[in-house]
């Protein structure tokens, strides 16, 4: 009995066969599925990052551009022909022995302490206020609501209504001050003097507190009951969950909480602008008026460009190093 082999010769669409260079074709095939596959997600984050690029980095761009160009009144009109400053302007603007760069140091100092206080006021009340609604009773849903309205008002109705609330006359706040409770002994300036920095902080963390509420309560939806309950059958108080559980379990969004509130406060124009006017009091002279009126009152917009890119640095460098004290401490813990 003959037993035959037969070899059979491979197929001409066989990348396999001996001596035969692989298909190009099906090789461009296959890597175009793969392009696609990865980059659908970058397709459809595009028009984000073409907005974003039109919207934000365009304009700072020019910003820069602007900051090394003598760009005042007479050459509003032909921007580009502007004279060449170099860094003149910059020397202005940090020459704290004269009287541009002295007033832009008390504005910073200013921006400052109103942003310590409004951020950690915010914070503490959100914190306080999202721990105590944690459990469910009886109406919760309702005072949660009253808690987020003013997060939902719009920011040009609700200052309106407190610089009305400030008034000196017929304001709100000293009509229940002075003639309702006696604190006072008289009726006190609140857009004007020392207490307008008082005012704005006052209205800053009344606008921002509800955020902080929001975060903090979606946080502790992720923290387990059961450990609560551990803990009190350890014999562990309502101080010490909160200390020993609650607050290392929200430390995560805490930090991108008060991030993003720093950078909300610091940066904020339309509550004092809309609260003073074009010119806020000294004591509420924070570093978005002051620019505002460097550029568009003083018609100097090459030194109101020059302090805009020296506060742009600022925050870049204080985000940054707080990214990285919370990244250390967050591996460490």
């Amino acid at each position: 009995m003959t037993v035959s082999i037969r070899h059979d010769a491979p197929s001409a669409g066989s990348d396999t066969g001996r001596g035969r260079a692989p298909d190009p074709g099906r090789r461009s095939s296959r890597l175009w599925q793969r392009v696609r596959k990865g980059g659908l997600p970058y397709l459809f984050l595009l028009p984000a990052l073409l907005l974003e690029l039109l919207i934000h980095f365009i304009p700072m761009i020019f910003g820069i551009l602007i900051s090394f160009k003598q760009l005042t009144l007479f050459f509003i009109r032909n921007w580009q022909g502007a004279p060449w400053a170099g860094w003149s302007n910059y020397h202005v603007a940090v020459d704290f022995h004269a009287a541009i760069g002295s007033a832009l140091l008390h504005s910073f100092w200013v921006t400052c302490a109103f942003t310590v206080l409004a951020v950690g006021l915010s914070w503490l009340f959100g914190t306080v206020a999202a721990i105590l609604t944690q459990d469910t009773f009886r109406g919760r849903a309702v005072l949660r609501t009253i808690f987020l309205t003013p997060f939902a008002l719009p920011v040009y109705a609700s200052v309106i209504v407190w610089a009305f609330m400030f008034q000196y006359n017929n304001g709100l706040v000293n009509q229940l001050l002075h003639n309702t409770l006696g604190i006072t002994s008289k009726p006190s300036f609140w857009l004007i003097g020392h207490n307008s920095f008082f005012a704005l902080v006052i209205i800053s963390i009344w606008r921002n507190w509800p955020f902080a509420f929001l975060c903090v309560m979606a946080g502790l939806q992720g923290i387990p009951r059961d450990l609560y309950e551990a803990s009190a059958i350890d014999g562990a108080g309502i101080w010490q969950q909160i200390r020993k559980i609650t607050m290392p379990s929200l430390r995560a969004v805490n930090q991108v909480l008060v991030l993003v509130l720093f950078l909300w406060t610091f940066n904020d124009f339309t509550t004092p602008f809309v609260l003073f006017g074009s010119s806020a009091p000294s004591p509420a002279d924070v570093i978005s008026i002051h620019i505002y009126q460097a550029s568009f009152i003083t018609w100097n917009f090459g030194e109101g460009s020059a302090m805009s890119v020296l506060m742009l640095l600022f925050l870049l460098v204080v985000t940054a190093a707080y990214l990285l004290v919370t990244s250390r401490r967050s591996s460490n813990g």
